[in-house]
C-alpha cells in the first residue's frame, strides 16, 4: 500500500474497494490465517443464527410446551449469539486494522504478530464499541418513540405511508452510526485515542466524505441482507418446508449454506479492508498526512517493541 496523499484524495468508491482487495492479494498467507481464524467463525454465527432461532420460534407458535420455557431458550441463545459476535467482530477488526496498517508503514507482517497485537488493542475497541453500544440504544428507544404514535393513531394507507418514512429515516441514521463505528474503530487501533475521543475523531474524519462512508456501509449492509435473507429462505426454510425453488434436499441445502458462508466470508473480509484503506482517504482529504515512522513505532508498541522517545505521540504531521 504505496498509495501518495493526492491519489487517496482523487478515490471513489470503487477505486477504495479495488485498492482493499490488491492490500489482501498482496499479503494473502497472512490475511488468510486471519481469515480462517476469526473471519470465518463470524460469518457462520451470522447465518447460522436463523437455524437455531427458527426451530425455537416455531414450538412457541405450535405450543408444545410452556412458552414462557422457549422465550427463556431463546433469550438466552440470543445473550450468546450477541456477546460471540460482537467479540469476534472487535478481534476481526484488530486483526485487520494492525495488519493493513503494518503493510502500510512498512513493517513485516505475519499471523503470529497480528494475533500478538490483538490482545493489547482488544481493550482499546472495546472502550470505543461501549459507546457506540449505548449510541444505538438511544437510536432504538428514539425509534420506539417515534412509530409508537404512529402504530396506536394511523391505520391503513396513511400508517404505512408514515412508517414508512420514518423507517427510511432511521435507516439512514443506521447507516451514519455504523459508518461512525467502523471508522472509530479504526481510529481507536492507530492513534492514541478510543471510547469518546475515537467517536469524535470519526466524526471530524467523515466531514467531507459522507457520501462516501453512506455508499460504503449501505453496499456492505445490503449485501449481508441479501445472503441472510437467501440463507433463512433456502437453507433454513428449505428443511422445514418447500421452498419456492423446491430446496428440501440435505445435499442441496448444505451445497447452498456452503456457498453463501463463502460469499459471507468475502464480504466481512472486503468490509474489514474496506474500512482501513477509508481511514486513509479521510485522512489525506482532510489534508491529515501520516508520519510512517511514528506509526511504525506505534504498532511496535503493541508487540511490546521498544518505542523511543518522541515530543509526540500523534500520527500525524502537523
Amino acid at each position: 500500500m504505496g498509495l501518495e496523499p493526492e491519489e487517496l484524495q482523487a478515490m471513489s468508491v470503487m477505486d477504495v474497494v479495488r485498492e482493499a482487495v490488491a492490500i489482501g492479494h498482496g499479503a494473502r498467507q497472512t490475511f488468510a490465517l486471519i481469515t480462517l481464524a476469526l473471519v470465518l467463525p463470524l460469518s457462520i454465527a451470522v447465518l447460522a443464527h436463523s437455524l437455531f432461532t427458527h426451530p425455537i420460534l416455531l414450538q412457541v407458535q405450535e405450543n408444545d410446551a410452556p412458552a414462557s420455557q422457549w422465550l427463556l431458550l431463546l433469550l438466552l441463545y440470543q445473550f450468546a449469539y450477541l456477546l460471540f459476535l460482537f467479540t469476534f467482530s472487535l478481534l476481526c477488526t484488530a486483526a485487520v486494522v494492525f495488519t493493513v496498517a503494518s503493510i502500510y508503514a512498512a513493517k513485516p507482517v505475519s499471523f503470529a504478530s497480528s494475533l500478538a497485537a490483538v490482545r493489547p488493542i482488544f481493550s482499546r475497541l472495546f472502550r470505543t464499541f461501549l459507546w457506540v453500544a449505548l449510541l444505538m440504544l438511544l437510536y432504538n428507544l428514539a425509534y420506539a418513540i417515534a412509530i409508537f404514535p404512529i402504530a396506536i393513531l394511523l391505520h391503513g394507507p396513511l400508517f404505512l405511508l408514515l412508517s414508512a418514512a420514518v423507517a427510511f429515516a432511521f435507516l439512514a441514521v443506521h447507516v451514519y452510526i455504523s459508518a461512525l463505528w467502523h471508522l472509530a474503530s479504526v481510529v481507536s487501533v492507530l492513534e492514541p485515542l478510543c471510547g469518546l475521543a475515537a467517536m469524535a475523531k470519526s466524526r471530524d474524519l467523515l466531514r467531507g466524505r459522507g457520501r462516501m462512508a453512506a455508499t460504503l456501509v449501505a453496499g456492505y449492509l445490503g449485501a449481508c441482507a441479501v445472503i441472510g435473507a437467501s440463507f433463512r429462505a433456502l437453507v433454513v426454510k428449505g428443511a422445514h418446508e418447500e421452498g419456492s425453488l423446491g430446496v428440501t434436499s440435505v445435499p442441496a441445502r448444505v451445497l447452498i449454506g456452503y456457498a453463501l458462508v463463502t460469499l459471507q466470508v468475502v464480504v466481512n473480509f472486503i468490509g474489514l479492508l474496506v474500512q482501513s484503506v477509508f481511514y486513509y482517504v479521510c485522512k489525506s482529504h482532510h489534508h491529515q498526512q501520516i508520519d510512517k515512522r511514528a506509526l511504525y513505532d506505534h504498532l511496535g508498541g503493541y508487540l511490546g517493541e521498544y518505542v523511543p522517545l518522541r515530543s509526540s505521540v500523534q500520527m500525524e504531521n502537523l
